[in-house]
């Protein structure tokens, strides 16, 4: 085969990227390619470097373009991240913060919601991503049910507009399917809808961008570890043991080799009660110093101990969360805990 740009763009049409699951040149990984008699030499764009994925794609390539054009050929490939190339849809987001937790019913949306809404109150630029594909719930806590994100063509391709409610960008997967129906995905198709919302949308310039996880530790978790630049997690918990037992299982998939994601801190969610007409009251009704003793145990701060009160179920059902009533006892406590990890950056 005559050694030629088109010829060797052909070949690495071969090379699949399988965290994103197409080919390096349909996904515009190849940049700066330069073909001689003698050299074939090019950049590798990422998500971000350091994980396996680099070297296998490198490799991969490497052998492709060996096998088609003679072993004598010098292959020159450089790897960098898509920061570096000052391009790629994240390339604007300076921090990305994903809210995990070990199991449901902890919370862990509504953490995400008004952690969400915190950080906008600092005056600072944020997004979140409903990324619990199986139970999306930021369309109703933001009364965003019946909108649906815009979309434009930019080279070719589809990109998608985010919602904005609150100053905050807004996209799940509940604004693209049929709310009344149970989403039915094996985990590729899951994975393939998480690189939807982050890759395929624009997102502009943001200071943090919150993503909500699903509960455990699936497909979409290790895919966000893997393919993204994910500047930290934290976790989130009830008071009872049983849900921290959960909870330390998904602290453990962070401190994985594999992962690296740092641990930011817990958030002890329901740990006590606080009457309407006496907000200055506690009641630790599921007992006390739970969350001091989780967060010990797992060797991380502890950011924030979120009460119970009465209009936080309200507030989330009405499409307005809670953390924006200034004089509620819930929104101190997040605007603690968005104050806490915005002087971690």
């Amino acid at each position: 085969m005559s050694l030629t740009k088109s010829g060797v763009i052909e070949q690495l049409k071969g090379v699949i990227y399988f965290a994103k699951g197409d080919n390096i040149v349909d996904l515009g990984m190849l940049d700066e390619l330069e073909v001689s008699e003698k050299e074939i030499k090019f950049r590798l764009v990422f998500p971000k470097l350091g994980e396996p994925s680099v070297n296998i794609v490198m490799n991969l390539a490497t052998k492709a373009l060996r096998e088609a054009f003679g072993e004598e050929i010098a292959i020159n490939i450089t790897p960098i991240a898509e920061k570096e190339k000052g391009r790629g849809p994240l390339a604007g987001v300076k921090h990305i913060v994903a809210v995990a937790s070990g199991k449901g019913g902890v919370g862990k949306s509504t953490v995400a919601a008004n952690l969400a809404v915190a950080l906008s109150r600092r005056g600072l630029k944020v997004g979140l991503v409903d990324a619990d594909i199986y139970g999306p719930s930021v369309p109703m806590m933001f009364g965003t049910e019946n909108e649906q994100p815009g979309v434009f063509e930019r080279e070719g391709k589809p990109v998608i507009v985010p919602i904005e409610k609150f100053g905050i960008k807004l996209l799940s997967i509940g604004y693209f399917v049929d709310s009344s129906k149970a989403l039915v995905w094996r985990g590729p198709m899951a994975t393939s809808a998480l690189n939807q919302l982050l890759s395929d949308a624009d997102w502009g310039v943001l200071d943090f961008l919150v993503i909500d996880l699903p509960p455990g530790t699936g497909d979409i978790q290790l895919t966000l570890a893997q393919s993204y630049s994910v500047s930290g997690a934290i976790v989130v918990t009830t008071p009872q043991k049983v849900a921290f037992a959960d909870v330390k299982r998904a602290a453990g998939m962070f401190k994985q080799d594999k992962l690296t994601i740092p641990l930011l801190g817990l958030i002890e969610n329901m740990a006590y009660f606080s009457p309407e007409d006496m907000p200055e009251k506690k009641y630790f009704i599921f007992g006390q110093g739970h969350g001091e003793q989780f967060a010990k145990e797992l060797g991380i701060p502890l950011l924030g101990q979120i009460p119970i009160v009465e209009q936080i179920a309200a507030s989330g059902d009405s499409g307005s969360p809670i953390a924006l009533d200034s004089n509620s006892p819930v929104t101190q406590a997040f605007d603690a805990v968005a104050a806490s990890i915005e002087k971690m950056f």
